[in-house]
């Protein structure tokens, strides 16, 4: 008799499973999805947290740095919702405003959309079960196998399902808000869907409001599937994330023909911080562009993982990564272009640079190619360095200090990217963001 080998479960895996075991009842969800939910938890349960040995959580450990699993949030009050309000009420909007507190949406504190654009919950959609929206929430065109994604459909609590009419063009960005009820460290789990028609045209601005986002455990997952010829604009500030919370987020995203896709992200503050990214090139001839800003120090980690799927020829890609390391900061690029052999014409770049301003810092590159096609044009880079000395130099021999002088050397090194947004709201507010950074890391 062959004795069955049981692997070890650590505390969070044991408590992830008992929060599952006693949540599952109550989840949103058809008989179609609470089937879907077991099976997602069950392939999360058979692999658990994802380490080291797991190639594409190499350099974050998940297993060793999430240690425990916190109790998931619960619905929020009518109290709660009111003081939100009030809150929200105080600060400008770039854009109409759709509210998760705590990972479920308010419609109470959510803005009005312009005429062409439908909102839903996720908790209403996944009761209904239909069949097309609960295929694209589990993105099974991606096939994505991958722990925590998993696990986020497996206890995703609700979102918001977005529908963007063909033809509709929004001029303001819509934003999705996630906020917090309680200052106690809780766990959520959401997932959001946008489906964008044909042909037309949208900005999603992910946004946190207060601690929401940046305390605790956030398991967030986004999926957009754009039609034919759409252009759609994507951008996600991760910033200001609290000294041991945990922020996994997953990103998909299905491109149709002749579209353009177009998505950056912002990442500061402490904890532990990851965005998976996966980019199906669906429709031949779509545009793609991925980029983003990484601003760390103090003993923070940051990882950008990405897979970049090309299955239909005449497809540009672009991928790029900037990284600002000081003091003790980790980060981590690792990103994987994929052309199929029905891709040909294939046009694929991916880029990751990092200023390191510190010899205790650590910067983990893997970038990949996996190539099927004979007619493409691809590639992809990695530096890690210091600041130009000579710039450095130039700089303050016009009279500014070094520190100055490195300030502003920083801020052209982030800028470069969040200017490439295409909103000018948006553009102020990163700028802001990164501006914030470096006043911090100049006080310090």
């Amino acid at each position: 008799m062959t004795a069955q080998i049981i692997p070890t479960r650590t505390a969070a895996e044991t408590a992830l499973a008992e929060a599952f075991g006693a949540a599952k009842a109550t989840l949103p969800g058809c008989a179609e999805v609470a089937k879907l939910r077991e099976d997602a938890f069950g392939a999360f349960f058979e692999a658990g947290l994802p380490h080291r040995r797991v190639e594409a959580w190499h350099y974050t450990d998940l297993r060793a740095l999430m240690r425990d699993a916190l109790p998931v949030a619960p619905t929020p009050t009518a109290a709660a919702i009111e003081t939100l309000r009030a809150e929200l009420g105080k600060s400008a909007a770039v854009g109409p405003r759709l509210v998760l507190l705590d990972g479920v949406f308010v419609p109470e504190v959510s803005d009005s959309l312009p005429a062409g654009v439908t909102v839903r919950s996720l908790a209403a959609v996944l009761t209904e079960g239909r069949p097309d929206l609960v295929a694209l929430l589990a993105a099974q065109n991606h096939q994505i196998v991958d722990p925590i994604v998993s696990l986020n459909a497996a206890l995703m609590q609700d979102g918001v399902v977005l529908e963007v009419a063909p033809g509709t063009s929004v001029a303001e960005p819509i934003q999705l808000v996630y906020a917090t009820a309680s200052s106690v460290p809780l766990a959520r789990f959401f997932r959001s869907l946008v489906v964008v028609g044909a042909g037309a045209s949208v900005m999603i601005a992910e946004t946190c409001h207060g601690e929401g986002g940046r305390t605790g455990q956030t398991f967030g997952c986004l999926v957009f599937s754009v039609g034919d010829e759409a252009r759609v604009g994507h951008t996600a500030e991760v910033t200001d994330t609290v000294a041991g919370s945990v922020r996994l987020d997953s990103f998909i995203a299905e491109i149709g023909a002749k579209a353009k896709f177009d998505s950056f992200a912002l990442i500061t503050g402490g904890g532990l911080v990851r965005r998976q990214i996966f980019l199906r090139f669906a429709g031949e001839e779509a545009e793609g562009t991925l980029s983003g800003v990484s601003l760390l120090r103090g003993r923070e980690h940051a990882d950008t993982t990405l897979f970049v799927e090309h299955a239909a020829p005449g497809c540009i890609g672009r991928e790029t990564f900037r990284y600002i390391l000081d003091e003790e900061a980790t980060g981590v690029f690792q990103g994987k272009i994929r052309v199929a052999p029905v891709a040909q014409k294939t046009d694929g770049r991916m880029l990751s640079k990092a200023l390191l301003l510190a010899d205790t810092v650590a910067m983990n590159n893997k970038p990949e190619l996996e190539i099927f096609a004979d007619d493409v044009a691809c590639g992809h880079g990695a530096t890690c360095g210091g600041l130009n000395p000579d710039q450095l130099f130039y700089i303050q021999a016009r009279g500014l200090p070094q520190a100055d002088a490195e300030a502003l050397l920083l801020e052209a090194f982030a800028a470069e990217l969040v200017d490439e947004i295409g909103h000018d709201g948006l553009i102020d507010g990163f700028r802001a963001d990164v501006a914030a950074w470096l006043g911090s890391r100049a006080k310090a």
